[in-house]
């Protein structure tokens, strides 16, 4: 009977040393290829489980209210790194665990002042919100934000449902900085949008991609990307994807280990599984970018939408400190 009693035991207590390493990822909708994520979990033998947000806001918010407890890896913007780092909420990096961080681009790296020596953070992929324009609907048009202005496109186009996107490219219509802390132009910013506002659908960072392939929408504001994966083949003519000429936001989005992280040695793995070289080219043709990995553009198969150079005329979205409360009231204005 003492036996028995002692294989039970010993199954008992061998089922967590052959259970498999779990990741949990927190991360922007449709922004890794599936195939990817499964190369990583059949070379180290574990499970992947991926969810997903739609804005910096909704994933800030949801770790603030204590929701973040158990992932492993997520993707914030660099504004959000910059917070998210003030605030104790990230975990310091051991580079000598990413070897593969040799392939990014030093002039991108240079860039990143919310966390210039890379203590927290890893860029993962850059770009420029644009606009979208569906041609079959809408056949003259200025490349310029004033789009939204239109009349005739009422109800057929969205904004972004992100207030530093949405505020930014407001700003930039105007002639100033995304990153302004000054009142008078803040409101100046807000007052152009509750004017687009009267045009648009809805703010909306979720279907507008869906929305406007399907021809629902025919102008929308967002990220190029969640658009390019959903046109179907031989389509491609028919979608315009600009920045305008007056500027737009420039974004860093960034793999970075929460504190409380439970995995982290398999955090690190999948942050060098990702940079490498034939990874990442694989992760820019999926989104149609143009990859911050100097080695990975060796191997891509196809043009991004738009290149780097292309960017010039943009300005990263950076951490505005307590002038963020004036943002936040502003927009809560905008979107009652």
């Amino acid at each position: 009977m003492m036996k028995k009693v002692f294989l039970v035991l010993l199954v008992v207590l061998a089922i967590p040393i052959f259970a498999k390493a779990t990741l949990y990822i927190y991360n922007w909708a449709d922004y890794i290829p599936e195939d990817v994520i499964r190369a990583f979990e059949e070379k180290y033998d574990c499970r992947v489980v991926y969810d997903t947000y739609a804005s910096n806001e909704e994933m800030y918010a949801k770790f603030k209210a204590g929701g973040g407890k158990g992932y492993d890896l997520i993707f914030p913007s660099g504004d959000y790194v910059s917070i998210m780092k003030k605030e104790g909420m990230l975990q310091k990096l051991d580079l000598s665990k990413i070897p593969n961080f040799k392939y990014l681009d030093k002039d991108i790296l240079a860039k990143t002042t919310y966390d210039p020596n890379h203590e927290y953070s890893v860029p993962y992929m850059m770009g420029s919100t644009v606009v979208i324009v569906n041609k079959k609907y809408v056949k003259e048009y200025e490349k310029s934000w004033s789009i939204f202005d239109r009349e005739d496109l009422r109800g057929r186009m969205t904004l972004l449902d992100d207030m530093r996107e949405v505020l930014g490219a407001a700003l930039k219509y105007l002639g100033y900085s995304v990153n302004t802390k000054n009142p008078k132009e803040l409101e100046e910013a807000k007052q152009v949008v509750l004017r687009w506002k009267k045009n648009i659908a809805k703010f909306d960072a979720s279907s507008y991609a869906d929305g406007i392939v399907s021809g629902e929408y025919w102008v929308v504001h967002g990220y190029a990307e969640d658009v390019y994966q959903r046109i179907p083949e031989g389509e491609e003519k028919y979608f315009d994807f600009f920045i305008p000429k007056e500027g737009g936001t420039l974004w860093i989005d960034n793999m970075v280990i929460p504190k409380g992280a439970k995995n982290v040695d398999l955090a690190y793995k999948f942050i060098n599984f990702i940079l490498e070289p034939e990874n990442a080219a694989k992760i820019a043709d999926y989104l149609g970018l143009p990859s911050p990995n100097v080695e990975a553009r060796k191997y891509m198969q196809t043009e991004p939408i738009y290149t780097i150079e292309d960017l010039k005329n943009c300005e990263f979205i950076e951490d505005v400190g307590e002038a963020l409360e004036l943002y936040n009231k502003i927009w809560l204005e905008i979107i009652m």
